[in-house]
């Protein structure tokens, strides 16, 4: 253990927190925990007093000035929040201000909207405290055992806790060609670290909508059961291009659990719906969407998942929809799509949400002159994070790393690897036949066809954009280029027309 924070704070002792209490504490070290409900904080003493690794070394604290008592005197303090964002995060802060002084650390381990956390920083920084952002993924299980971790902030107060977060982040055991460290790297400063977390968990959502969307082709409309979907889930991540692919190991599992003491699979029973974005608990989603139109970045995957997500959850209102429009249902079908078909068609969905992921993060990067290094974040995703996937991170890591040590030449856009546009080549016709037996048995498929569409028109020496245009011209005056000047640049063009005579309008 090093020496360095033998006792710390953490603040939020729900789920995400108390296990983070627990990991700290299975380091040696003691955890001061706080939290605004007495129920929270007895259900996080019980756990950490059952948990060996853990017991005598969590401590429960319900008022500020207690848990500041608990920490030690003349030295700076670490304090590590596990709380919801947005108005929450700053009501603790204004809450812990007036105990604060120079030198101490706060290191905000939540899901956060990274303009607050850059907000944050700055407000901390002129009274001498040392704000982290930090990205935490990998959910409650690893929260307790080790996640991946992206801390943003001034390089001298990310390393003064990075040996730290070296003990309690998620090692790399799954081979493959990465290097079995923690999962952990500082990725920039003030809000870089919960960028990439909340653009990791956009590709997220991308690549479980693409899993529900291949489960309906499979099970509603080819008439596989939950077992032999799950087996199939489980064969995919098993090896190849998709191998030791977290959410397909996860698929695997949902799909053949049963009931207890009953031939009942429970996802038979689960509800088609998901509430937390619409609920606003989730803001990752909604903000990566928001992001990439911000930053003219096209990342359709990553939309639809999120539009999908929406519509589901509000059940009701859909079923009143549904009882006024008719659309037919997904319609059972003979085989066919192979398994390899279905396979290749999820691989390159994957493949094109990550890369749209990625070149959001560079192009923030850029905007902001952060410096992320994509090769890093491959890196600290092989292990404890929801996107784990060891061939992706093969494929991905080296080729990056190269074009991040070609100065000359830096990278623009993760579509110019030809490793990468190689293997989206490759997947292209399963993609289109998986996307068009979708569509000719109504069956629901708004990522795989986004993922299709983006990987024809990305590649698209002409798009259907000239009468845009044109028509952009006739009514805004605009101008256009024209196919003599060149390849094109982002810049408004040189041509005008006058479509039509005022007299005439």
């Amino acid at each position: 253990m090093s020496k360095l924070f033998e006792k710390m704070a953490i603040i939020g002792a729900g789920s995400m927190g108390s296990n983070m209490a627990m990991l700290f504490a299975s380091t040696g070290r003691h955890v001061s925990l706080f939290d605004i409900s007495a129920e929270n904080l007895k259900d996080a003493q019980s756990k950490a007093d059952a948990d060996p690794e853990s017991k005598g070394r969590v401590s429960t604290y319900g008022s500020y000035g207690d848990l500041i008592a608990s920490l030690p005197n003349g030295e700076p303090r670490l304090f590590l929040f596990s709380i919801s964002h947005g108005k929450p995060t700053d009501t603790v802060i204004e809450s812990l201000r007036p105990y604060l002084r120079r030198g101490d650390i706060l290191v905000d381990a939540g899901n956060e909207w990274y303009r607050d956390t850059c907000r944050r920083y700055d407000e901390m920084k002129k009274i001498g405290v040392g704000y982290v952002g930090m990205g935490v993924s990998g959910g409650y299980q690893s929260a307790r055992r080790g996640p991946s971790c992206s801390p943003g902030g001034d390089a001298d107060v990310v390393e003064s806790v990075m040996p730290l977060l070296k003990e309690i982040a998620a090692k790399d055991v799954f081979g493959g060609k990465g290097d079995g460290g923690p999962c952990v790297a500082r990725i920039g400063p003030d809000g870089a670290g919960h960028h990439v977390k909340m653009t990791h968990n956009g590709i997220e959502h991308a690549m479980m909508s693409v899993i529900g969307e291949v489960f309906e082709l499979m099970g509603t409309c080819q008439g596989d059961d939950y077992d032999q979907c799950g087996h199939l889930f489980r064969q995919w991540a098993a090896e190849g291009d998709l191998k030791q692919n977290f959410l397909l190991e996860i698929a695997a599992d949902v799909c053949l659990h049963k009931e207890p003491h009953s031939a009942t699979h429970t996802l038979s029973r689960i509800q088609d719906k998901v509430v937390q974005d619409a609920d606003d608990t989730e803001g990752t989603g909604p903000w990566t969407v928001i992001e990439s139109a911000r930053r003219h970045v096209s990342a359709p995957s990553i939309a639809s998942a999120q539009y999908l997500r929406v519509a589901s959850a509000d059940r009701a209102q859909r079923l009143r929809v549904a009882q006024l429009m008719h659309i037919p249902p997904p319609h059972r079908q003979e085989k066919g799509l192979t398994s390899e078909d279905l396979r290749l068609a999820t691989y390159g969905a994957f493949l094109a949400s990550y890369v749209q992921g990625l070149n959001l993060i560079l192009k923030a990067s850029t905007d902001e002159q952060w410096g992320v290094r994509l090769s890093e974040c491959i890196r600290i995703w092989r292990a404890g994070c929801i996107i784990r996937s060891t061939a992706i991170a093969d494929l991905l890591q080296a080729p990056l790393a190269n074009a991040e040590s070609n100065l000359s030449d830096p990278l623009k856009n993760v579509l110019h690897l030809p490793v990468v546009a190689n293997e989206l080549t490759r997947c292209y016709p399963a993609m289109k036949r998986a996307v068009a037996c979708a569509v000719e048995w109504d069956a629901r498929a708004p990522v795989l066809a986004a993922s299709l569409e983006y990987v024809k028109y990305v590649a698209g020496e002409k798009l259907p954009m000239a009468i845009h245009e044109g028509m952009m011209d006739y009514f805004g005056s605009h101008n256009y280029d024209v196919w003599e000047d060149g390849p094109g640049e982002v810049k408004k063009g040189k041509h005008h027309t006058e479509w039509k005579s005022t007299q005439d309008v």
